[in-house]
């Protein structure tokens, strides 16, 4: 690429190919076949017999550690669970004594915190050198006192820290109406559900006997938590933090009848949105929360709720080879299943392969057919999405159900009629999902009130589900696919996509990393819904991912990038599944016989182990930027399959279904 006057990007003029051009042509295009036939084999031998594919999905040591913190308030620990858990996160550690939330990454102050009373809980001495870096590392960033909120819940649950201390969330909330400011549809779902359990457990103040003290993990075990200024009065900082004051006030001054009411209010929301396996949301942190809420509110261990909700966290866990037990935060086969469908089929495979047909009847059956939450902003719109998870009715999501419609088109089905009338289902639902700027959030439409992420309880990570550029890119692909390319709907998608482009021709990425991700979502998209190769914003795309490509022909992002993307968008190193999403990028917009693609081909072709697969320990997914960082591990294996498939055999090129 070269600059323009005006200081846009251009692409060069096309250069005649050679015949040593024709000659590497042919090459590259016959590794990439032997390398999609490989990748192909591997990813069909990792089906389940049900039907369904599903990775391991890795974040950081919190999950271990916050599960054996449940255990303890709950009395129900397990010697063999301990080891095994104290195993993985001793694993986890760096040299310098921290763990990190995510591969490759700095020391991050809770999660240390949080690993390192895990192994005390788990018996390891104070005094031993791990420990003793660890505790040292901690003292030096400001101690517990400087800990996100939720890593000072779990330490006031044992008496560690004052509940006096924390931020106020009271039960009351429950009974705000949808319109008023802060009420609970105003966070997102996965905080939502959080939220609404930890209003009980922040009005009960519950302290267990503490099993051994932590005061070297404060800077000053005198002064635990020295006083600090309150932001002016004429900021939003400086007015919630007296907010929050007022609440404490009015914990101590709040009118019992109505706190004992607002607790049975907020359990019964609880309970009734457990899920058929027990989990609430198909997600740990909800469920750890519920928990103790109920529990605290008298339900015992053996009642069906808490038994049912304790026995689906044991579903949560991988146990590795070496004795080592590491806890998922969720887990993504309907995710991972539309994803490998997508794959297969692009890499050639036949659309009424019985592999693909299997996993299409899998994702028929778990296509979400009643209301959620999502419905209380959209109360006359019918169901018809999928959920990330195996069970997870209350909180279907846009962004699986616009991949496992792509995915559904993509095979040749006994059954064409039914496929057609889940399709449709899908479709209307997701365009009724619509916000009012024309984009599509994950979980809930219109869901960007800005008030939540204010509140001094809210330092764990995003709290609400704005519309992004990735999920609304694959709902624009998935509308176009089935012939919607013209519905205003979509034009009004694709006009908010092309606002949202950065100055350096990049989109950001919300649930993977980062810019990569973002850009290799929505030119896809773009190419889908018609945009033509030579649009300026392809154009700058283009340049932008030219320019970041790495020496040995991959891309990678490192999460780093959420926090100071001059430094480091597009920048790190190269993984498969960034590399494979910038590949689809390119591809889209017509640049496969580039060198960059080639280039990139190449790096996917020689990084390809014996058997057909990727290795990747960075993490490409995003739970919340910066703050919670995932290896989806068939990120490895879905993506790059992808992307050489479509080099390989072009892009999908299905018929679209009518209007």
């Amino acid at each position: 690429m070269t600059a323009t006057t005006d200081g846009s990007t251009g692409a060069l003029p096309p250069r005649a190919p050679s015949a040593s051009d024709a000659a590497a042509e042919k090459t590259d295009l016959t590794a990439a076949r032997r390398a999609t036939a490989r990748a192909t084999d591997h990813l069909l031998a990792r089906q389940d017999p049900a039907g369904w594919w599903k990775g391991d999905l890795e974040t950081n040591v919190t999950m271990d550690a916050e599960d054996l913190l449940l255990r303890q308030f709950l009395g129900v620990t397990d010697p063999k669970l301990t080891e095994a858990a104290a195993r993985f996160i001793r694993g986890e550690q760096g040299a310098d004594g921290t763990w990190a939330t995510f591969h490759g990454g700095p020391g991050e102050l809770s999660a240390t915190i949080e690993a390192y009373v895990a192994l005390r809980l788990a018996g390891d001495a104070p005094d031993a050198p791990h420990m003793a870096r660890a505790a040292a590392w901690i003292r030096g960033r400001g101690g517990i006192a400087s800990a996100r909120v939720f890593t000072r819940i779990w330490l006031a649950l044992f008496g560690w820290w004052r509940w006096e201390d924390l931020p106020e969330l009271p039960p009351e909330l429950i009974y705000f109406p949808k319109w008023l400011p802060l009420n609970i549809y105003d966070f997102g779902c996965w905080a939502r559900q959080t939220i609404v359990a930890l209003t009980i457990v922040s009005a009960k103040r519950p302290v267990r006997p503490a099993p051994f003290a932590l005061d070297e993990l404060h800077k000053d075990p005198r002064r635990p938590n020295p006083p600090r200024p309150l932001a002016p009065v004429t900021t939003w900082d400086g007015l919630f933090q007296r907010l929050d004051r007022a609440l404490h006030v009015y914990h101590r001054l709040a009118p019992r009848r109505l706190r004992r009411h607002a607790m049975r209010t907020a359990a019964q929301w609880i309970i009734e949105r457990q899920e058929n396996d027990g989990c609430w949301g198909g997600i740990q942190p909800p469920a750890v929360y519920s928990l103790i809420a109920l529990h605290l509110l008298g339900y015992d261990l053996d009642h069906p709720v808490l038994r049912h909700g304790l026995a689906s966290l044991d579903r949560f866990a991988v146990w590795r080879e070496d004795g080592a037990r590491m806890i998922e935060a969720c887990q993504s086969p309907v995710w991972d299943t539309c994803l490998a469908t997508i794959a297969l089929a692009d890499a050639g495979l036949p659309a009424d392969h019985p592999q693909l047909v299997k996993a299409a009847d899998w994702m028929l059956e778990e296509q979400v057919l009643r209301p959620g939450d999502w419905s209380v902003r959209r109360p006359q719109l019918a169901p018809g999405g999928w959920s990330f998870e195996f069970e997870n009715d209350n909180y279907p999501d846009i962004d699986d159900t616009a991949e496992v419609v792509l995915a559904l088109r993509r095979v040749e089905h006994p059954d064409p009629q039914r496929v057609d009338a889940a399709i449709r289902r899908a479709v209307r639902w997701t365009l009724g999902m619509q916000s009012r700027n024309g984009a599509w959030g994950a979980f809930d439409a219109d869901n960007t009130s800005r008030f939540p992420n204010r509140l001094p309880f809210c330092d764990f990570g995003e709290v609400i589900d704005p519309p992004s550029a990735d999920v609304t890119a694959h709902v624009v692909e998935m509308l176009a696919d089935v012939g919607r390319s013209h519905d205003p709907r979509t034009r009004r998608g694709i006009d908010w996509l092309l606002a949202e482009q950065e100055p350096s021709g990049a989109w950001f990425g919300r649930w993977g990393t980062n810019y990569v991700y973002g850009t290799g979502s929505v030119l896809p998209a773009l190419a889908a819904a018609g945009i033509p190769a030579s649009h300026p914003a392809v154009r700058r795309a283009v340049g932008w991912l030219e320019r970041v490509q790495n020496d040995d022909g991959g891309w990678g992002e490192d999460q780093r990038s959420y926090q100071d993307k001059d430094r480091w968008a597009g920048r790190g190193a190269s993984t498969p599944s960034q590399t494979a999403w910038a590949l689809l990028a390119l591809l889209a917009a017509g640049e496969r016989e580039s060198e960059a693609v080639r280039r990139g081909v190449r790096h996917l072709v020689d990084t390809q182990r014996a058997d057909g697969s990727w290795d990747e320990p960075y993490f490409t997914g995003t739970g919340f930027p910066w703050d919670f960082s995932i290896n989806y591990h068939l990120y490895r294996q879905v993506f790059p399959l992808t992307a050489l498939g479509r080099y390989v055999h072009g892009g999908p090129a299905d018929a679209p279904l009518g209007d």
